[in-house]
């Protein structure tokens, strides 16, 4: 016999929250009768309940999962797979396509008519997941008919007669109003989704004296993508705000904030930092793709010899591993893939980070907040008391932490961390100005790492050709007998025309040995280490470039950008 489980009814929940008593009870579904409107509407509506309380109700009535659309940017393609006319018919909205599996958020969960007809249309497995009519609506109306091109939505929003008159601009509830406009919101979207897209690491939102730039960060290189009228900057940039959750009434200080975007299976954390200029505040958005930190060592460079060392180095019990080189280079995503190769159950592995960029299983992870007392130095102190095996800090920025981490290494802990220098000899002396012993560096230290990243040729249309003789003179490097051929990209629609695509590091690695030791220990200049790591098959981040440029992996202008030249 099948027994059916009876639903329990949505006031009685919410009375069970403690978020209506038996009064508001009976006044919310005598309102919701009497207008015929849902009592969850009537629940908000009142102000007794916010919506994720209503969320978060309706997924204890249906037994499954909740979701609140409003806290995410969707995927524009997800949401064409089902058609408007029949979002709005059945009150859905699909928002992750995961392989063959398809989440859809959906007011009544329990209809299998509609799941039917959407699995029809979308030949997908459908798994349903509640949420509210409010946040429904917001969806559609928000995310159906952005397929239009960025410039085809600055017409829309500029034709809504959207501008603040002189005054106003100091008003939060004029800010919140253009901002939660949905042409505004619309363009926002739009302007996520497609820098996800580029896979863009950052969109610079840059208000200059007569318009409002935008430009994205791509293999690392920031281009120019579009010009907005300058009247849309208080609406974008207070967009930005209100889904960072920042202030939008506050525009003298820098402000920082951060939020979740979810583009298909992608999950894209964002930071948002704004930023006052004299043409008004800039904002700038870090997009973290956590779905493409694939940390394996073999993406890190196509050299096996530089990650055998890589190996070797971090399976030493104890001593110190410093990963050096300018921001943007790739420190913390070549710390992650070494911590990944150490990250097993006996492990006690534990780190600090401003930020924490990337979530790791089974990794203790310690954000920095200096508004808490929590710095680098300090938590580190209280990390040592916790049993690590593996110590990470995100950065050395000064001798107390510096000293702290050196302790560490001292006393049985393998510890990685990053410091900005432009080389892995330059190391050494960088921590000496900071104040650290010569005698505790040649004692701590194991092994220091220099890299760079640079651009790949696009593999679609990489093409070989001979060298001018002069850019091989550049490199500062003879070729004796034939000289190899080189080779770029012609340019094509996969690169966008730039014949580049992707990036790859290049590393440079020096193992401290005895001989280095001693050389650290009597305060030797940075050139006479240089000549003694040579003698022993170091290879600089020049040398490795060539073997890059040899190799097809990339130009020599790019080598040549990222890159010192040879003593």
């Amino acid at each position: 016999m099948t027994v059916i489980k009876k639903i329990q009814p949505l006031g009685e929940i919410l009375k069970s929250k403690g978020l209506l008593n038996e009064t508001q009870l009976e006044e919310v579904l005598r309102i919701g009768k009497r207008t015929n409107t849902r009592i969850g509407k009537v629940t908000v509506n009142l102000g007794y309940a916010t919506e994720e309380d209503i969320s978060k109700a309706l997924a204890e009535q249906y037994g499954m999962p909740s979701v609140m659309l409003s806290n995410s940017i969707l995927d524009p393609l997800t949401i064409k797979l089902v058609p408007e006319a029949i979002a709005r018919r059945y009150m859905i909205v699909p928002f992750t396509l995961e392989g063959e599996d398809l989440k859809v958020a959906m007011l009544d969960p329990l209809n299998v008519f509609a799941i039917d007809e959407i699995k029809k249309i979308t030949r997908k497995n459908i798994i349903p997941v509640v949420t509210t009519e409010t946040e429904i609506l917001r969806a559609i109306n928000q995310y159906y008919g952005m397929e239009t091109s960025l410039e085809e939505m600055i017409k829309k929003v500029q034709s809504s007669g959207l501008e603040l008159l002189k005054g106003e601009e100091d008003l939060p509830e004029k800010l919140e109003k253009i901002a939660g406009e949905t042409s505004v919101v619309q363009l926002v979207n739009l302007l996520i989704s497609r820098a996800v897209i580029d896979n863009a690491s950052d969109i610079h939102i840059e208000p200059d004296e007569d318009t409002l730039r935008i430009r994205l960060r791509i293999d690392g290189v920031l281009t120019e993508t579009i010009n907005l009228p300058l009247k849309l900057h208080p609406a974008v940039i207070s967009r930005m705000k209100i889904l960072g959750e920042l202030d939008i009434a506050e525009k003298r200080l820098p402000q920082d904030g951060r939020f979740l975007v979810k583009l298909g299976s992608r999950d894209i954390d964002i930071r948002l930092s704004t930023l006052p200029t004299i043409f008004g505040e800039k904002a700038v958005l870090r997009l973290l793709d956590k779905s493409s930190m694939a940390l394996d060592i073999e993406s890190l460079t196509p050299f096996p010899d530089v990650l055998d060392v890589l190996r070797r180095v971090i399976r030493r019990p104890y001593g110190m591993i410093l990963i050096t080189g300018p921001t943007g280079s790739g420190k913390t995503t070549t710390s992650y893939t070494l911590l990944s190769l150490l990250n097993t159950i006996d492990k006690n592995i534990v780190t600090v980070e401003d930020p924490v960029e990337y979530h790791l299983k089974r990794v203790n992870q310690v954000q920095v907040n200096t508004k808490v007392g929590i710095t680098f130095a300090s938590a580190l102190r209280h990390i040592l008391r916790q049993d690590p095996d593996i110590v990470m800090i995100g950065e050395i920025r000064d001798k107390e932490t510096a000293e702290i981490a050196i302790h560490a290494a001292l006393t049985g802990h393998l510890v990685i961390s990053t410091l900005h220098t432009n080389d892995a000899i330059g190391t050494v002396s960088r921590l000496r100005d900071m104040g650290v012993e010569p005698y505790l560096l040649s004692s701590a230290l194991t092994c220091i790492v220099g890299q760079r990243l640079v651009r790949k040729i696009c593999k679609n249309c990489s093409a070989s050709y001979e060298a001018d003789p002069r850019m091989i003179e550049d490199l500062g490097v003879r070729f004796t007998g034939k000289v190899p051929l080189f080779y770029k990209g012609n340019g094509c629609a996969a690169c966008k025309d730039t014949g580049l695509k992707g990036r790859l590091g290049i590393y440079e690695v020096l193992v401290i040995d005895d001989d280095i030791r001693s050389l650290i220990l009597s305060k030797a200049s940075n050139n006479v280490i240089l000549e003694a790591a040579k003698k022993k098959g170091f290879k600089t981040l020049r040398v490795q470039g060539i073997r890059a440029v040899v190799g097809g992996h990339t130009t020599v202008e790019e080598v040549l950008q990222a890159t010192q030249s040879l003593d």
